[in-house]
Order: structure tokens, then sequence, then C-alpha cells
């Protein structure tokens, strides 16, 4: 039995023990796109851990969880769009929340996990009060940035294409 719940300062340890699995993104504790400052110092895992668990410590929303039964399986980062650096998203839109990665256990990969986490963001959106959530996923044959997602999984939930941001990823959206 798959649930989502997402990541605070309870739960706080079944995302270390996702993220510090074998495999799982320990080297970035999905800090590449969040608004984290450093001050001007060599930024190491340690940091990067530490930024993210502080912000799960104030309830700030960082993203989903996945368990199959109280195993944690996957995660989504979710959060509100001001949350993040600049994306090139839409920025004419309010209360915007994004999707900007996905970790998935390689035992749960292949079952249609990746769409079930978005299903289960867009409802966490919409419940904090986000109007829009959009995405910045790739195209399926791209050979980088593949953690944020693929375009045809996203078109298939309902969210539409608004223009490439670099030569990776696309923006897409979703009204909520």
């Amino acid at each position: 039995m798959l649930g989502f719940k997402p990541v605070d300062s309870s739960n706080w340890k079944d995302l270390e023990e996702l993220f510090e699995a074998r495999g799982g993104p320990h080297y970035c504790w999905c800090t590449a796109w969040r608004k984290v400052a450093f001050k001007d110092k060599p930024i190491n895992k340690a940091d990067k851990k530490n930024t993210l668990k502080g912000q799960a410590e104030l309830n700030q929303p960082i993203g989903l969880l996945c368990y199959s039964d109280t195993t944690p399986v996957a995660w989504c980062s979710v959060a509100p769009r001001e949350t993040y650096k600049t994306l090139r998203g839409d920025e004419t839109l309010e209360q915007v929340w994004s999707i900007v990665c996905f970790f998935i256990k390689r035992e749960f990969r292949g079952q249609g996990l990746n769409r079930q986490l978005i299903r289960a963001a867009i409802q966490y959106a919409r419940a904090n009060g986000g109007h829009y959530i959009e995405a910045y996923p790739v195209d399926t044959n791209a050979s980088s940035y593949r953690f944020m997602g693929v375009k045809p999984v996203f078109e298939e939930l309902g969210f539409r294409f608004i223009h490439k941001a670099g030569k990776h990823r696309n923006v897409m959206i979703r009204k909520l």
C-alpha cells in the first residue's frame, strides 16, 4: 500500500533514510534549485542537508515522501515557486507551486510511481493554496535533467507546455 506525506520535522528521519540509501541523492540534498544562502563559502553535503533540514524543522513546504507501508521509497520536491531560484516559468501568475525533482528507489521504478507522485503533488499544492502548479521536465530522449521528469507524463496529467527554459527543460503548467 502506497501513501504520501509532506516532509516536516515529524518525518525528517524518513527523508534522511531515503536520501542516504544506496543510490539516493545525498550529494545534493535537493538544494540545486532552492533559494539557499551559503555566505560565499564552499558548499558541502552537510551544508545542503542542514539547509533542507532547517526548512523541514520550520515546517516549510519542501516536498512529499512516498511510502510503501512504512518504508520511504520515493520523493518529489514540490513547494511554492518563490522558495526556488529562478526557474524561468510564467512569472505573470501568482500562487504557483513548482515540481522540480524526483527520486524513486531503484526497485520501485517502472511502476508508474512518478505519475502518482505528480498527482499527490497536485493535491498538496491545491490544499495549501496553490492556484497553479508548474514543472520543468525534459523530453524523453534528453541525456540530462531527467530527475525533473519527462514531458509526456506531465502532458498526460493535464500540464500544458509554455516554453523552453534552456536547452533541455520544458516549462509546463496546470491550473489547480
